[in-house]
């Protein structure tokens, strides 16, 4: 009895040191984790400094979290890369590969926010208007939180009209831009050709409305037909 006594509690001890033991290789995993997370985000700093720059305006970043719960081996080789689908522009998320053996991926979120000016009516304008410089206003925020075709630069949209009419502060977004028309259908064109040395002007009438560098058919005054770029305001340069 006593014999089997000190074997149970043999086994009880053994059994209490395997815990322990366990115990404190899992500690030791969150304690080895930790240099990894670190260098993760460290790794993460470095890719969104190269691939912000040039952004419009003052570029702000904030890291994410690596999930605690995560059991991540040291890696000595990691690799930051942007998930297809993915553009670092406000809320967004970037994966981390671990490319020596077991190897694991995973996605940190990272949030890229741009301070900068956008453009804005300064009135009401109505569909089919050109725009000009004094139609426009500047507001200054978070670009991020904008539609991506927000326009940012006033050569986008000075010159070209607007396909619906704005209320003053609204944000001139590419999509509301038309290019400006050149020649209208059934106009008296001015047509000119040039050769090395020489320009020959002419009149027609135009055959089809075209924005600038757009093909404008010309019905000439003899009733021949050429055709070429419209290059201005009721202006066409032949093309034989």
């Amino acid at each position: 009895m006593i014999a089997c006594n000190i074997a149970s509690l043999a086994q009880r001890v053994l059994a209490l040191t395997l815990v322990v033991a366990s115990a404190t290789c899992l500690a030791g995993s969150s304690d080895i984790a930790d240099p990894t997370r670190e260098a993760i985000r460290g790794r993460i700093a470095e890719f969104l400094a190269v691939h912000t720059r040039g952004l419009p305006g003052r570029v702000g970043l904030t890291i994410g979290h690596v999930d605690e719960r995560l059991q991540l081996a040291p890696c000595s080789a990691l690799e930051v890369f942007l998930p297809p689908g993915v553009r670092l522009w406000g809320k967004s998320r970037l994966g981390v590969k671990c490319l020596v053996s077991p190897g694991w991926t995973l996605y940190v979120p990272v949030h890229v926010r741009i301070h900068g000016s956008y453009l804005v009516a300064a009135r009401s304008l109505a569909a089919g208007q050109v725009v000009h410089e004094d139609d426009l206003g500047y507001r200054e925020g978070d670009l991020s939180e904008l539609p991506a075709s927000t326009t940012l630069d006033p050569a986008q949209a000075v010159g070209r009209t607007l396909a619906y009419g704005l209320g003053p502060g609204q944000v001139l977004r590419k999509e509301l831009l038309r290019e400006a028309v050149a020649v209208q259908q059934g106009q008296n064109v001015r047509v000119f050709a040039r050769g090395q040395g020489f320009t020959v002007s002419n009149e027609g009438r135009a055959l089809n409305s075209a924005t600038v560098g757009q093909l404008v058919q010309v019905r000439l005054a003899n009733g021949q037909l050429a055709s070429g770029p419209a290059q201005g305001v009721g202006a066409v340069e032949l093309r034989y």
